[in-house]
């Protein structure tokens, strides 16, 4: 049992963000006195609650500059009054105030760098916003006393970019489970049992490989894509499917809780990842979804980018494709699908691999250096 303590800010809701939530629970495990500063714009009927784990309710509107105006009052307010041994910036946005208000009063400051934030697909057509993040990060980034990435290429891009030497690489794992009673998404809506069940889980944006997914429902009689998250572009996914005629065969389920997800996952047929190459942070991406998949023994179908394809040729947990070409989707989705004495080899490498690739395993090069 130590006493020291921690913030960890985060401009998103805890409860449906694993990293944010396995560092959380993983410091009070280690005996920090952990607090949680999160905020939600996103999740409906979320009110707002304080305590140990504080989480806001913002509302986005037509103004975004009130928006952020509330958020920054909110994280000056807190920092005021908050003495920590440890302050985690978990994304651009809160790094600025967590590092004047730690350096202020001389708290350690780590900065998880979970995107190369400078280059999101999302701001793409919002240049102005993306030097905003870019001039921020520069100026900030070699004042902070760690910097911690989801993969060794986000570090050695980083580490050139700005000069820095001080990352260390966290990967975005899942904590170790076994998953005893999985979700039957056949019985919940009424599936035929040789329905194969494609999973999609995180939040819904472009450049996640749903376009191309909704275009070969189209051409497919046995397949549902299942949906687990939300996000701003829920209504529009949910009009395309409508516009492509595919409607009975995509399943928004919204957001699930992460202690509940798992047992969702397991029950899927095949895992995508499907990101899309719309930015560097994207073509460098080693997203969760992916190891989550590998969890619960599920057959992976990524990207075929870097740091996605290593995973997948060490461990041969499922396939990659380019995500840009139909029939290369297609082939690798067939023999996930149908291949038997693939899909058996596949679900038992995932079994050994888990055991390596978890939080648990993850965590302790952190731990090693708090």
């Amino acid at each position: 049992m130590n006493n020291k303590s921690v913030l960890i800010a985060f401009l998103g809701n805890i409860h449906y963000d694993s990293r944010t939530s396995n560092l959380y629970k993983s410091l009070k495990q280690e005996g920090y006195n952990v607090k949680v500063l999160s905020f939600d714009w996103l999740t409906e009927n979320v009110k707002t609650t304080k305590g140990e784990i504080t989480v806001y309710k913002l509302h986005k509107g037509f103004l975004s500059l009130t928006y952020y105006l509330k958020f920054a009052v909110l994280m000056k307010y807190h920092l005021l009054f908050t003495k920590a041994d440890f302050l985690f910036a978990e994304d651009i946005y809160t790094l600025p105030f967590v590092l004047a208000f730690g350096k202020l009063k001389k708290s350690k400051v780590f900065y998880d760098s979970r995107e190369l934030f400078g280059y999101l697909a999302g701001l793409k057509k919002k240049k102005i916003v993306q030097q905003l993040l870019r001039w921020i990060e520069k100026i900030c980034i070699n004042k902070v006393d760690k910097i911690i990435t989801t993969g060794e290429m986000d570090s050695q891009f980083l580490e050139k970019e700005y000069n820095v030497k001080n990352t260390i690489v966290i990967r975005n794992l899942p904590v170790f489970k076994i998953i005893d009673d999985p979700f039957d998404f056949r019985k919940h809506y009424q599936l035929k049992a040789e329905t194969k069940i494609l999973l999609y889980q995180g939040v819904i944006l472009h450049g996640r490989g749903l376009r191309i997914i909704f275009d070969i429902l189209k051409n497919s009689n046995n397949c549902v894509l299942i949906i687990i998250g939300g996000g701003e572009l829920k209504n529009f996914y949910e009009q395309s499917a409508k516009e492509k005629g595919i409607s009975d065969k995509v399943i928004f389920m919204g957001k699930v809780d992460q202690k509940d997800l798992f047992d969702y996952t397991a029950d899927a047929d095949v895992g995508l990842a499907l990101i899309e190459n719309i930015s560097l942070s994207y073509y460098y991406a080693l997203p969760n979804k992916m190891f989550e998949y590998i969890l619960t023994g599920v057959p992976v179908l990524a990207s075929n980018f870097p740091q996605m394809k290593q995973i997948i040729d060490r461990f041969e947990i499922g396939l990659y494709a380019d995500p840009e070409n139909m029939k290369d989707v297609s082939l690798a989705l067939q023999q996930l699908l149908y291949d038997n004495d693939f899909i058996k080899r596949v679900k038992t490498n995932s079994k050994l691999a888990a055991k390596e690739l978890n939080w648990d395993v993850e965590i302790k090069k952190l731990l090693a250096i708090m």
